[in-house]
Parts: structure tokens; sequence; C-alpha cells
């Protein structure tokens, strides 16, 4: 059998101590905006700078998932905040975990307003910075209503599982290593879904752990995270895999669109109108036998 990095033991002290602890689902302060890769609309970074504060917020940029040595001022993935207006970024990287527990390195997180995780591996973040001073400053700056955020691995990173975690492949859905920084306690998070046909992977995950909630998200489409409620957000489908629950139209999973809403305490989702409105009834599963 394979050795499972990060397994249960780590998982259990990171989703019940220390800051998870008071969580229902999202965080208790701050924000969260989640994109499901290949962002396109510049409204979704508009997003991420409005809720950091505007353009001139300090913003840290995490681009290690992308699996380089060496990342500097001139990354790529600075582009489309700077063409968004933001005036404030710092790159910071490191594959070391003495470094990333290291108060010299941590200190721009200090002074951040949000932070971004860009694309790449998920495993790479949180080989680097599960369980550093990292984290921990990362749950400080929502503890002061600040913003973290991120695309495609940088979207996976921020559930308590770790969809497509494994250190050879991102085809394997329950690989080598399996907790995420957990802002979002008991979901996995998959992305690149209806462009990369993967509506049907979060399953299997759900499956295995029914507790978990799966939410899959399509290229260019985010959720924003404030509480235990999102917004979706963009120009495609987030898709949601509830084990227990379901719209009653039937299927293992349903879809939501711009607009829609969703409330993770009860896994209940609505859509806003003049006033908001539920979706199809939402039902308790049947137990298979």
């Amino acid at each position: 059998m394979r050795r499972r990095v990060f397994g249960f033991t780590l998982f259990a002290c990171l989703v019940f101590g220390g800051y998870a602890a008071a969580q229902e689902i999202g965080p208790q302060a701050g924000s969260l905006v989640i994109v499901g890769g290949a962002m396109r609309d510049r409204a979704i970074v508009e997003r991420f700078l409005d809720l950091a504060g505007g353009p001139d917020a300090p913003i840290v940029m995490i681009p290690t998932a992308g699996g380089a040595d060496h990342y500097d001022q001139y990354w790529r993935g600075l582009r489309q905040f700077k063409q968004a207006g933001a005036t404030n970024l710092t790159v910071l990287h490191t594959n070391d975990r003495d470094v990333a527990n290291s108060d010299e390195f941590v200190k721009p997180i200090r002074e951040a307003r949000g932070v971004w995780f860009g694309g790449g591996r998920q495993w790479r973040l949180a080989d680097s910075y599960l369980d550093t001073k990292v984290h921990d400053e990362l749950w400080a700056l929502l503890e002061r209503g600040g913003v973290i955020g991120g695309s495609s691995a940088g979207a996976t990173i921020q559930g308590s599982y770790l969809a497509r975690g494994d250190s050879e492949t991102n085809e394997i859905m329950m690989g080598d290593h399996e907790v995420g920084l957990a802002f979002l306690k008991n979901v996995a998070i998959d992305q690149h879904l209806l462009r990369r046909n993967r509506q049907f992977d979060l399953l299997e995950i759900t499956a295995a752990r029914p507790e978990l909630l799966g939410i899959g998200l399509d290229e260019n489409t985010a959720i924003v995270v404030q509480g235990d409620e999102f917004e979706v957000i963009g120009q495609s489908y987030v898709v949601i895999y509830d084990n227990e629950r379901q719209i009653d139209s039937g299927g293992d999973f349903y879809f939501l669109s711009p607009g829609d809403r969703y409330n993770l305490a009860t896994r209940e989702p609505s859509r806003m109108g003049r006033r908001p409105q539920p979706l199809p009834r939402i039902v308790e599963k049947t137990p298979v036998r």
C-alpha cells in the first residue's frame, strides 16, 4: 500500500484543533475566493481585490504549486492582477518547511490583506505550508477580515480533503496527500470540471467519505465564501456532490449557476431575485442497503 503523507492523525488535529475548532464549514471571519482555473474573467480578480480593500491593498502571491525552484516579482501570475489595477503585490515562495516556519518568511503575510495561491499541483502547497507558521498566519489573515483566494490547485488546497493530491499523477482522486489547508471544513474541491470532463470524478471521494461535501468548479468560475455561505460568480457552473441530500429531480450531483447561493451548513442552495428563491426541493437520499 502506498504511504499516505499527512494521514488521519494530522487531519484530525487540523480539523478539530486550533482555529478550525470553531469552524462550522467556512471561516468565521474573512473571505475565500475559490476559482476553477483558467481565470479569464477580470471580474473575479476585481472581486478578490475589493474584498482585500482595493487595488492598493497589500497582496501576497504564492506560486509554489507551479513546481519551480525559484519565483520572483516577474512571475507571470501577477499579470492579471496588475491589469485589474493591483499595485502592491509580493511574491512569496519556498519548498523548504523550515523556511516556511520562520518569522522572516511569514512577515509579508502578517502585513497582507489578501493572499493568492496560483495553479499547478496542490500537493506541493501541502508539502511546503501545511501545519507551518505560514498556515497559522493564513488563519490569522482571515481572523482580521482578509481574503484568501486561489485558482486550480490554489482552489483545491482550500478544502479539508485534498482531491487529486497524489504526487505522481493528478488522475488519482484519493492519493498520497489527503489533507488540505481546511479553510472549508469537511469539503473536497475539484477544478477544471466541465472543461476537462471531470464531472463524475468527485463521486469516488464522496462515496468513500460520505461525510464530505464535494464542490466542483468549472473554469472561469468561482465561489466567494463568507461564513457558511457562498455565491457563484463567473461564466460557467459549480457542481454540488452531497452523499446525503439531493434536489428532488434526482441524480448524484446538481449544478449552480452564477448568482446562485449555497448554505454550507444546511447544504441548501438558493437563487437570487428580488427575494432569495429556493432551488428545487432538497430531499434526503435513501441509504443504499
